[in-house]
């Protein structure tokens, strides 16, 4: 597939100035994936600024949805929008029943930081203190994202 550069670099956000959508947004059904997107549109169109794609937290979904980050990032500079991509993702996640994908879902939207990976618990002691307001109460992995996103 040929990258289309100028209809990709009009659909993606330029993370230096704005946010990549909430994790717990869905994009084929998936949790993640819609932020997972964001990030590689800005990687391909070098505004990722801070943040990373193919990151711990883009694996999870990598590795439930049984794809590989490459593909995706492949067909994504083709230039798809939201709904080519969700229709990509259908056909080339592993097959996995509609409440599977539920419960995996739910899972990672109820992760509370002592549940993550020791690696990651080590990562976020130091970037909560960083980038989160002082005292801030988080309950879930991800309100780590919306609360320095500024959405809770």
């Amino acid at each position: 597939m040929n990258m289309n550069t100028k209809t990709q670099t009009l659909k993606a956000k330029d993370l230096t100035h704005e946010f990549p959508r909430s994790p717990r947004e869905t994009l084929a059904g998936y949790v993640l994936a819609a932020r997972v997107l964001d990030k590689c549109r800005a990687a391909i169109a070098g505004t990722l600024g801070e943040y990373h794609f193919d990151c711990p937290l883009d694996r999870f979904f990598f590795e439930f949805a049984g794809i590989n980050a490459e593909s995706f990032r492949s067909f994504v500079a083709t230039g798809a929008d939201d709904e080519a991509v969700a229709v990509w993702i259908a056909e080339h996640a592993k097959p996995h029943s509609r409440i599977e994908v539920i419960k995996w879902n739910n899972r990672i939207r109820e992760t509370r930081l002592g549940d993550m990976p020791q690696e990651i618990q080590e990562f976020l002691e130091g970037y909560i203190n960083k980038h989160l307001p002082a005292g801030r109460v988080l309950y879930r992995w991800l309100d780590v994202y919306d609360i320095e996103e500024k959405r809770l």
